[in-house]
């Protein structure tokens, strides 16, 4: 981890002279932002036609049911798999954030959920652990998270599959030089969806993942702006909220 020696010190004169570059780069930056998301609005939605079913507290749900009567959904694909004993500590990250945020969304016609293929037994058990209150939903019974790109079984990878719009480019070896579709074991990969509810019909209306998702992912806002930023290089610190030393 650099010290203060090895960086630049500076006057407050050229700290304000630099800092005014800065600021036009990160004007720059936000109207760029704004673009983006007006081009994320405009895609073209892409009519549901499974009939996708989730497990939840209360027994079975919909994919309209989900939305709990807003127009809107935004869902988290929060990695956990069927044998895991824990969710995905980033994920949980991530979870920290929105578990917060997500009564602001609700009442501006926006739903959000987070979904998973751990059973609904698991997920209940973390959540309570982990002290949040968000829907979270199981898809265990159901291809959607196969259909959404963050899912993939043995014999998928091995022969095929695309990630992030484009193909893994990843080496499998299948066990005795076989194939599996079993889907308990099958890989996973985090990423955000988001539908609408339109006239009785929900439609997709965008995905991302992989580096797309850190704008999501309110940690490392708030990195980047500290002075030694995410230091991604070593990540040994990182520990669910539960997890790390008291005090």
């Amino acid at each position: 981890m650099p010290t203060m020696t090895d960086h630049n010190i500076g006057t407050r004169e050229e700290w304000v002279e630099a800092r005014r570059a800065l600021l036009d780069a990160e004007k720059e930056h936000t109207r760029r932002g704004d673009e983006l998301a007006r081009q994320r609005q405009q895609l073209p939605w892409v009519r549901i036609e499974k009939d996708y079913r989730f497990d939840g507290v209360d027994g079975e749900v919909s994919l309209p049911d989900l939305f709990r009567g807003r127009s809107q959904l935004l869902v988290h694909h929060f990695m956990y798999a069927p044998s895991w004993d824990e969710g995905c500590p980033s994920c949980s990250s991530v979870a920290d954030g929105y578990n917060g945020f997500r009564l602001h969304l609700e009442n501006h016609d926006v739903a959000m959920t987070a979904v998973s293929r751990a059973p609904i037994a698991k997920l209940t058990a973390y959540k309570r652990r982990m002290g949040w209150s968000f829907p979270w939903v199981s898809s265990f019974r159901s291809d959607f998270n196969f259909d959404f790109g963050v899912s993939y079984t043995e014999s998928q990878l091995a022969h095929g599959a695309e990630h992030n719009l484009r193909p893994l480019d990843i080496e499998v070896t299948l066990p005795h030089g076989g194939t599996t579709d079993d889907p308990v074991d099958a890989a996973e990969s985090v990423g955000f969806s988001a539908f609408v509810f339109d006239s009785g019909i929900v439609y997709h209306t965008y995905s991302t993942y992989e580096r797309g998702t850190d704008a999501l992912w309110g940690m490392w806002q708030f990195l980047d702006r500290a002075p030694l930023g995410r230091n991604e290089g070593d990540m040994s610190w990182f520990r669910r909220h539960d997890q790390y030393p008291s005090g």
